[in-house]
């Protein structure tokens, strides 16, 4: 099977103009069919503090009320994802700059309201339901293959801002993790797929307080040997748990690493901390 990259970059990358632009030019020589996909970083916070439109979070999640959805449209869709095709354009590298909406290719519903659990000293209808407004919780069984194989197939890079739509003609703010995933997942019965995201560590640690200690492969046995020896952080385990749904559903392999050792890490030779 041919192979094809999908690759998520964060805040820390999208937040640093000289990191963005370093990764971008790594990204665009690689030989590859590719998809990027980018987060938001605290560009939409920027500008919707100049224009008066106070951020709000839950859990740590954003709430996207009606104000707040075009705000994160305009910047993710427009601002964010226009400079980087820009950029991929002036690096000879073909991009497409895509929200979930453009060919109907993710489609998404409209996250329901969660409910909190009932504790001890309260009772139903005591404490509100959290209504995280317009976020879109990706429908991976209507993701538009047939479209996503047309454009790779024309080879076209694409490059998705972490935007979805529910067919109603409703924009949803999405988790780009999410939609990474849902991507490798959707085109993995075409393509041989390595799923890498790209974060502020060269890869899983196996001690926290040293940056060098690398695991550099993790198989379930390994996960389970890790996990009872209490030698993960909190925060990576979630990614390595996502990074096991996506191989257990069809993703060839998945890749933690550091935005900076992105070419290395297309490669058979890795640095960072490859799943399988």
């Amino acid at each position: 099977m041919e192979q094809l990259l999908v690759i998520k970059i964060g805040g820390n990358v999208i937040d640093n103009p000289a990191a963005l632009e370093s990764f971008l030019k790594n990204f665009s020589t690689i030989n590859t069919k590719k998809i990027l996909v980018h987060g938001g970083g605290k560009i939409a916070t920027k500008i919707g503090d100049q224009l008066g439109i106070q951020s709000n979070y839950i859990n740590g999640r954003r709430v996207t009320d009606a104000e707040t959805i075009d705000l994160v449209t305009m910047v993710y869709g427009g601002l964010v994802n226009k400079k980087i095709i820009a950029k991929l354009q002036s690096l000879q590298c073909n991009a497409l700059g895509l929200t979930g909406a453009d060919a109907n290719l993710i489609p998404a519903v409209k996250r329901p309201l969660v409910y909190p659990k009932r504790t001890e000293g309260n009772v139903a209808g005591e404490i509100p339901p959290i209504d995280y407004g317009f976020v879109g919780d990706v429908d991976g069984a209507a993701l538009g293959i047939q479209n996503l194989e047309i454009l790779l197939s024309n080879n076209f890079t694409l490059v998705f801002a972490p935007l979805t739509h529910d067919r109603n003609g409703q924009i949803l703010n999405t988790n780009a993790d999410t939609i990474a995933s849902t991507l490798a997942v959707g085109l993995s019965k075409k393509y041989a797929v390595r799923l890498i995201y790209c974060f502020e560590k060269k890869g899983v640690l196996e001690n926290v307080a040293d940056a060098n200690s690398v695991i550099p492969l993790i198989t379930k046995e390994k996960y389970v040997q890790l996990v009872a020896e209490n030698k993960l952080f909190d925060g990576i385990i979630p990614k390595i748990d996502n990074a096991f749904d996506a191989i257990d559903n069809g993703v060839k392999e998945v890749l933690i690493g550091d935005a900076d050792d992105l070419i290395q890490n297309c490669t058979s030779n890795t640095i960072g901390t490859l799943i399988k």
